[in-house]
């Protein structure tokens, strides 16, 4: 959708993917991938549109400031310890009960 340079030089491209979820809202996410390998790619799932139009929008106006640091954020995150890439291959969170037995019994 936009492509811009990051504070090396090199060529990304931030666009937006839609999540398979039967969620209406927020289906759209963030991700950013080098120019030439969409299959590289980075999620920013926090950053979410309701439609692909207004992911194009809000792109068309960000500004290069605002990419740049959004994708140090998911290059970091992606460097991090096992972070996946995009949210639909993200192991789902332990049920809230489970969450609280465990953290009873650990204290």
């Amino acid at each position: 959708m936009r492509e811009f340079t990051n504070g090396s030089g090199e060529r990304w491209v931030a666009s937006a993917r839609e999540e398979r979820t039967p969620r209406h809202h927020g289906r759209w996410y963030l991700i950013f991938h080098p120019a030439g390998s969409p299959e590289a790619a980075l999620a920013v799932p926090e950053v979410r549109w309701q439609t692909r139009a207004t992911a194009e929008r809000t792109l068309r106006t960000m500004s290069t400031f605002e990419l740049r640091r959004r994708l140090e954020v998911a290059r970091a995150r992606a460097a991090s310890v096992g972070e996946p890439a995009h949210p639909e291959s993200a192991p789902q969170s332990a049920p809230r009960a489970e969450r609280d037995r465990t953290s009873a019994s650990a204290g």
